[in-house]
């Protein structure tokens, strides 16, 4: 048995009905020429399942003392596992949009997992228009964090599109293949200065007591005003919609960007990919809440995750710390609005200078602590720590393949808590980065717009840096819609040798984007 740390146990601690604690994933596929889709998804789902000793946690469930969660919790074997159970094969009625999948997707998020099972679930969803299925995983969040999940989706797949699983990808022999092929360097891993994260700057193996005295110094100097570039939790946290109760109906989105012109936008502010993100989030964001009529005087602050994982490791289940970033919202012009989060950005990173992993990830905990006091005391909502959570997750550089079927974009799905209504998650994957936002459905009405308000953000940045915008990567198996303006009507002309002259304008958005 496997003993659950503070972190992973802290998950079971703060689930309720209302707040579901995994994450989730729905990844678009196309099928094979000449695959038929119940057979195929009937394929994959024997394989799955045909397996002796399946990957932890796939094979493992909850074990607890008198004292519950509140005591010691284990990892043990579950001694009747049943895979029907876990993997299931679902349907869309035919022809399925993008709409009904995200609907679809939003309600099983929603759903608690079953504690007295493995605490993970595979829906194969087929019905989709132009030869595509959906994969959807969830699993809890005490034995996953976005890092390890990437890498469990990684060993499932491949970058040759004719290669053909014979054991399950959920086996423990499948799991030490591609652990032995990442330490031989045959799988490619992000690592792209743009997606790195605060870990970094963490290059010590044992870091000083001073270090963390210092940080601790300079978060009392943030709450004194004193480092006034340093965001911190609670200090300053606007209430708004987004940091009320939450009920558990989840509303989910998605969009996709080509990683190439997010990464442009970065170089021309001399900033990260990550700070970017932040500002394309940010920009959304003021629109939004704009145009409810509800944008706070103070600017709005996010929780940042970061990755504490040391490279090579693929077992540990929540290797995760945190910033809080200034998002700025308050401010209207955009030059001045990304040059304020790049150094609300530097400035929580700079507060980690010098400390170990271990140093940071007590560091975070402490801070936390006011959060898990106020959590079940009901309070949160009045006292948020964040208004909202953005991750950026480093992904796949490749084109995958799962038994020849592209996987054609991977979206997101994580945590929302009372007080934090609203997460922005994103994966990068090929040349391309894709978004999933997820919402209560009731706290944030209408947040399928945040992302037309996003798409404005960027190309806000794109005009003030004297970058023309691009279209989104397409796909053929994605659609994109075009608008066209025509000329009005005019009588017919005798033909002349002259050519005809259009003055069509086409617009193109990032897709797919649930309406």
């Amino acid at each position: 048995m496997k003993k659950l740390s503070m972190v992973d146990k802290g998950f079971l601690l703060g689930e309720s009905r209302e707040m579901p604690m995994h994450v989730s994933g729905v990844s678009l596929f196309t099928l094979p020429d000449g695959a038929e889709v119940q057979e195929f998804l009937a394929g994959i789902a024997d394989n799955l399942k045909d397996a002796d000793a399946l990957l932890p946690p796939f094979g493992d469930r909850i074990k607890t003392g008198r004292l519950g969660a509140a005591g010691n919790v284990y990892w043990e074997p579950d001694p009747s596992l049943d895979l029907d159970y876990h993997i299931r094969h679902s349907a869309l009625p035919s022809p399925g949009r993008y709409r009904e999948l995200f609907n679809l997707v939003g309600r099983l998020h929603g759903t608690l997992l079953e504690r007295s099972r493995p605490l993970w679930e595979m829906h194969l969803i087929e019905g989709l228009e132009n030869r595509q299925f959906a994969i959807f995983t969830k699993t809890h969040h005490a034995a996953v964090d976005g890092a390890r999940s990437i890498h469990v989706t990684r060993s499932m797949l491949s970058s040759d599109p004719d290669a053909m699983r014979s054991e399950s990808p959920l086996s423990l022999a499948s799991w030490e293949s591609y652990r032995k092929a990442l330490r031989e360097g045959r799988q490619a891993e992000y690592t792209d200065a743009e997606v790195r994260t605060v870990a970094d700057i963490l290059k010590s193996t044992y870091g000083s007591g001073a270090n963390a005295f210092n940080a601790l110094k300079n978060i009392a100097g943030a709450w004194t005003g004193r480092k006034s570039d340093l965001a911190i939790p609670h200090h300053k946290v606007p209430r708004s919609s987004l940091n009320g109760k939450i009920d558990a109906a989840r509303r989910f989105v998605a969009q996709t960007w080509s990683f190439a012109r997010i990464r442009a936008v970065g170089k021309a502010f001399d900033a990260t990919f990550n700070d970017t993100v932040l500002a394309m989030c940010a920009g959304g964001l003021r629109q939004y809440m704009l145009n409810h009529s509800e944008l706070p005087k103070d600017s709005l602050k996010t929780l940042v995750p970061v990755s504490l994982r040391q490279a090579g490791d693929v077992d540990s289940g929540n290797a995760v710390a945190g910033i809080t970033a200034d998002l700025a919202t308050n401010i209207a012009d955009p030059i001045q609005r990304f040059s304020a989060i790049k150094a609300s950005v530097e400035a929580g990173k700079a507060n980690y200078a010098g400390m170990s992993p271990k140093e940071v990830e007590l560091l975070t905990m402490a801070m936390s602590a006011p959060s898990m006091l106020l959590l079940p005391l009901g309070m949160i909502s009045h006292l948020p720590p964040y208004n909202l959570t953005i991750s950026n997750v480093p992904g796949m550089r490749e084109t995958m393949y799962w038994n020849g079927a592209r996987m054609d974009g991977s979206y997101p799905l994580s945590i929302i808590t009372d007080g934090m209504a609203l997460n922005i998650t994103l994966v990068s994957y090929a040349d391309q980065v894709d978004f999933g936002i997820i919402a209560c459905r009731r706290s944030v009405p209408q947040v399928q717009r945040l992302i037309d308000y996003m798409e404005d953000a960027l190309q806000e940045l794109e005009d003030a840096v004297g970058l023309k915008a691009r279209p989104a990567r397409r796909r053929a198996s994605v659609k994109t819609k075009t608008k066209t303006k025509a000329k009005p009507k005019t009588k017919a002309k005798p033909k002349t040798n002259a050519r005809t002259k259009t003055n069509a304008k086409t617009k193109t958005k990032a897709s797919p984007q649930a309406r």
